[in-house]
């Protein structure tokens, strides 16, 4: 009987439980959908703010109090967790491998602002090698024999016990790069000396003394080591094992893999799920709509939770330092366009099906889908490169004009990009659909076609000062056969080619356009040129050339003979 009593009042104190952080969940949702200024509000009039506090995931936490500003955020602080506390150190002081002293003294001095009792306490309980390898760094240290008269040192020296002097190091720090100066470095160094002195005045002596003697370098590694490994737990994970998110999959791997593992155990219920990214989720994306029809509160905190990893091994892969909401969201994009490009390929635009394939299987091998298909366009891109006319005859990518050029560019360096030309305001940008992909395919397609019709054609190069471009030259070649020149690609006296553009203009009611004739010409010609029948030629570039003569005429048609000028003309070469 009393064993059933038991388990009964078990089952009633985890249903409690579960309770309380369902509702501080849905109040961090509220929060973290206001501004700052409110959530910071929201956060201070809580009857029991402390709870609430406690309940932000760390990561979380650390952008909250930068949305917020920290200045604004010292009450916060205050009530912030250790492991919150330890966790905006981790991510604040290191720069890749080193401990950054002056990122250390800003975030110590802003924990000595929220409470400087606790501040002292938590760093000699929690932090005391951390404090010791900074004290190394920042201090000399004397300790006065009993024959030894004050008066022998120097007068920047100070003591509060008569044995223990402490001289702060003369520090030189750049404004530009360094978070404090000095003056409020030597500030914070007496604070804390002091009050540490206070709270503990034989551990003040024993943390100095050990200071003193510390070998830095071997405390410094394994302090990494050890942040390394609370950060990772977050999805931080090393840089040589991060990028391994950059590793294509192919569709075929789906078919037989295994069900994901759940993130989240049944006895993690005390564990806050990361909001963060998956609040400032974009909505027009097939990942976002999926996450939307997720019914079951606890698959999608799974989700949640599985997506802030995903997120946080971005953000380790890409080497970036994230502070703000707006430099999140980058990431937060980018990891929901390659998602949902995954879905895409696996999910036939079917929501229904999106919803299961999230659920199925894990996040990580969808985006990994999904950015494959860019990294597959960069391989085809270099595959060809490497056997191109275009290369043998060593021209630089500005051979291929501005647009052709910009997205050649984006898929031949490491990691490929879009080209945007600041359609969304950015010239590069991730690629946010198959279409991007699409998009930059037929553009890559468009170049080797030109590319192969340009390696049956025995081209020579003669006094070329300006800028040379498929375009210029195949026009210009096409002008020079028209008036019996010699065919190569150099300029052509503007005079003679007055000739030229007069015939190849025909004037009709809506204006001037190319003559039928003279296109019908343009491809004969190539066919001799090349060798090539006229249909292969038309087939593989007739599209291709019909851009070019609707360019020709909307930059030239207006343009009458007597106003021609070689310094504005870029699609044919004149002197």
């Amino acid at each position: 009987m009393n064993t059933i009593y038991t388990m009964n009042k078990d089952i009633e104190q985890k249903q409690i439980i579960q309770n309380r952080l369902h509702e501080l969940y849905l109040k961090r949702v509220e929060i973290l959908s206001l501004s700052p200024e409110d959530a910071l509000n929201r956060i201070l009039e809580q009857r029991q703010p402390f709870p609430l506090v406690h309940s932000f995931p760390e990561y979380d936490f650390y952008f909250l109090i930068h949305d917020i500003g920290l200045d604004d955020s010292l009450e916060l602080l205050s009530m912030a967790s250790g492991r919150q506390w330890e966790y905006i150190l981790d991510a604040e002081i290191w720069q890749k491998d080193r401990i950054d002293l002056s990122a250390a003294t800003q975030w110590m001095n802003l924990l000595m602002k929220s409470d400087p009792d606790r501040m002292v306490r938590w760093s000699v309980e929690e932090k005391k090698d951390l404090i010791e390898y900074y004290l190394f760094n920042n201090i000399d240290l004397i300790i006065r024999e009993h024959d030894q008269d004050p008066s022998d040192f120097d007068d920047d020296y100070f003591t509060d016990d008569e044995f223990f002097y402490v001289r702060l190091k003369d520090i030189n720090l750049d404004p530009e790069t360094d978070k404090i100066t000095k003056e409020q470095r030597d500030e914070f160094l007496r604070e804390f000396l002091t009050r540490l002195s206070a709270y503990d005045h034989i551990m003040y002596q024993n943390i100095l003394l050990e200071s003193s003697s510390l070998i830095p370098a071997e405390m410094e590694e394994e302090s990494l080591r050890l942040r390394n490994v609370r950060i990772a737990e977050k999805g931080f994970i090393p840089f040589d094992e991060a990028v391994g998110i950059y590793q294509p999959v192919k569709p075929d791997f789906f078919q037989n893999h295994v069900k994901k593992n759940t993130i989240r155990k049944p006895d993690d219920i005390n564990i806050p799920v990361p909001l963060y990214a998956s609040q400032i989720l974009d909505k027009d994306n097939l990942f976002s709509h999926a996450l939307e029809k997720i019914d079951s509160y606890e698959v999608l905190q799974n989700l949640q939770t599985e997506f802030a990893l995903l997120c946080n091994q971005i953000i380790a892969a890409d080497h970036q330092i994230i502070r703000q909401k707006d430099q999140l969201k980058k990431i937060v994009k980018k990891a929901c366009s390659y998602l949902s490009m995954g879905l895409d390929i696996l999910g036939n635009k079917e929501p229904g099906q999106h919803i299961y394939l999230i659920k199925k299987f894990q996040l990580l091998h969808i985006f990994k889908l999904g950015y494959g298909q860019g990294l597959q366009l960069k391989w085809d891109a270099e595959s060809w490169r490497r056997q191109s006319w275009f290369e043998s005859k060593k021209l630089s990518l500005g051979f291929w004009d501005e647009e052709w050029l910009g997205v050649l560019g984006g898929l031949l360096i490491k990691k490929p990009l879009f080209f945007d030309n600041y359609k969304t305001g950015v010239l590069y940008r991730e690629f946010y659909s198959l279409n991007d992909i699409k998009e930059s395919r037929d553009v890559l397609e468009k170049i080797q076609a030109v590319d192969w019709l340009f390696s049956f054609m025995n081209i020579e190069f003669i006094n070329i000062s300006g800028l040379i471009t498929w375009k210029n030259s195949i026009l210009s070649l096409w002008a020079r056969n028209y008036l019996n020149l010699h065919e190569v690609v150099e300029p052509v006296n503007l005079d003679i080619f007055k000739k030229f553009y007069k015939d190849l203009w025909k004037e009709d009611l809506y204006g001037r356009k190319i003559h039928a004739d003279m296109k019908s010409l343009f491809i004969k010609w190539l066919s001799n040129k090349t060798g090539l029948e006229i249909y292969e030629i038309s087939e593989k570039t007739g599209h291709i050339f019909e851009e070019l003569f609707n360019e020709i005429e909307q930059e030239y048609s207006s343009v009458s003979e007597q106003n021609l000028d070689p310094k504005y003309i870029t699609l044919f070469l004149l002197c």
